[in-house]
């Protein structure tokens, strides 16, 4: 029997580490993952083990290859994003990876934005709401002031997908996905670095751009691999919706973040728009797309083990809660937060609305459960809607952790009853997305029409109004 071709995508994210083989189908025909325990870099922050990242990445890079049964045709990776590594002259790691939850120096980040023109006119620019460690440019500017002698061994920043493919080839590059999503670094009005990196002698640290679809070949035993330079996950996430649907939509994307991500909106951010947490990726072939994010997953797990505890279930007890229309109607016109007024919608973004609500007043988790469902969609139809604004799209589709709640496909298909809105559910979007990237190059056959499986959610008029 002869070996199967098959496409190999490393998919990193904050807590798995996945290592997925894809067949000239797109199906995934071997799969391995794993969990690392974090540990803290000089200030006793929790933060990535790059060294043990870089081990296990190698070490399963070696094992696949020893596979009889699979011949690799190509590689490519795909991770989260807001994290540089440092290497030198010999791509030797010079820090830890530093969390992009790690704190800013206020006073550090006023110096940046009082000298570039300000935080309104900087954000404006770069789209790049202000963020501190999360504008991983910003991570840059700290170790050039706070530790300028590890600064000056710094042959090349690396955001983490570019690290991982430079494992392999020994090559350094930077993506664009990575670079223009929320960073400080690019400017989008004139599309190139803004000028603060030449100033600043950082631009020369950050390597010559390369083409997300185009790849480095790299010579292995007998063979050569085509090894795609890497990418952000949320734009890889994006590129099976861009490849089978033509006609214009949203992609609500759900996880620890939910991003509403429009390709087809190309109206400038505002400096409003941005105060609200949205901004804009790019995808892989350069084109901006406006998104917006709302921290929805982590406020589900944390307010889901809140109800858990308080009601003395464990804390995966949402995941049997079915779809109450009689509960929702009856929490609707109890007393909730208004979003009618605009002047005051936007400010049930910037916190939690159901950590303030006494569970005692809720008689059971299920009903708790849908008060908080209903909570997190008051506020993810806000933050839709901003990047819907003036741009109307005719689908909406959900993938992620979401996409399977009923509550949430309910709820939202009654927030836009003008748009269809599907559950969508694919093997492994973002690692899907890195493989469709460089299809070209390892796969000669069509791209197949069923890679993404929806469910459509017809809306239900007894549910939420829209606001």
């Amino acid at each position: 029997m002869n070996p199967i071709p098959v496409c190999a995508i490393f998919d990193i994210g904050k807590t798995n580490k996945k290592l997925f083989l894809f067949d000239e189908q797109y199906q995934i025909v071997w799969e391995k993952s794993m969990q690392f325990p974090e540990t803290t870099d000089e200030d006793g922050d929790a933060c990535e083990d790059v060294n043990l990242l870089q081990s296990w990445v190698l070490e399963s890079w070696n094992e696949v290859l020893s596979l009889d049964n699979f011949v690799v045709n190509a590689l490519n990776f795909s991770t989260y994003g807001a994290s540089f590594v440092y290497v030198n002259e010999e791509g030797n790691v010079l820090t830890p990876l530093y969390n992009y939850l790690k704190s800013y120096s206020a006073e550090l980040q006023k110096q940046f934005y009082d000298t570039y023109g300000g935080e309104e006119e900087f954000a404006v620019r770069t789209a790049s709401p202000v963020l501190g460690s999360l504008n991983s440019g910003m991570q840059i500017y700290r170790l050039k002031y706070e530790k300028s002698e590890i600064f000056e061994q710094v042959k090349y920043c690396l955001h983490l997908p570019q690290f991982l493919h430079s494992l392999f080839t020994k090559k350094y590059y930077s993506d664009i996905t990575s670079i223009g999503c929320h960073t400080n670094l690019w400017d989008f009005r004139v599309q190139k670095y803004h000028e603060w990196t030449s100033r600043e002698k950082i631009e020369t640290k950050l390597p010559t751009l390369f083409y997300s679809d185009e790849v480095v070949k790299l010579a292995n035993e007998d063979k050569t691999v085509s090894v795609g330079v890497g990418l952000h996950d949320s734009s890889s996430a994006l590129i099976p919706y861009l490849i089978n649907f033509q006609e214009p939509f949203i992609l609500l994307s759900t996880g620890t973040w939910s991003i509403t991500l429009n390709p087809f909106n190309d109206i400038p951010l505002t400096f409003e728009e941005l105060q609200y947490d949205c901004l804009c990726y790019m995808h892989y072939q350069g084109k901006p797309v406006k998104a917006s994010r709302l921290f929805s997953g982590y406020e589900h797990e944390i307010q889901t083990k809140r109800i858990a505890h308080h009601f003395g279930v464990e804390n995966d007890f949402f995941k049997t809660v079915a779809y109450d229309a009689q509960i929702i109607d009856r929490l609707k016109n109890a007393q909730s937060p208004s979003v009618s007024e605009e002047d005051n919608k936007y400010e049930l973004l910037k916190s939690s609305l159901f950590e303030h609500r006494d569970l005692a007043d809720y008689s059971s988790v299920e009903e708790a459960y849908h008060q908080l469902m209903l909570d997190i969609m008051t506020q993810q139809l806000i933050s839709t809607e901003l990047v819907l604004h003036n741009y109307p799209v005719k689908r909406v589709f959900v993938d992620g952790g979401f996409s399977k709640n009923p509550i949430f496909m309910n709820l939202l298909a009654a927030a836009f009853p003008e748009l269809e809105v599907f559950a969508a559910s694919m093997a492994q979007a973002s690692s899907l997305g890195a493989a469709l990237a460089i299809h070209k190059h390892w796969n000669s056959k069509a791209l197949p029409g069923d890679l993404i499986d929806l469910k459509f959610y017809a809306c239900q008029p007894t549910l939420l109004p829209k606001g």
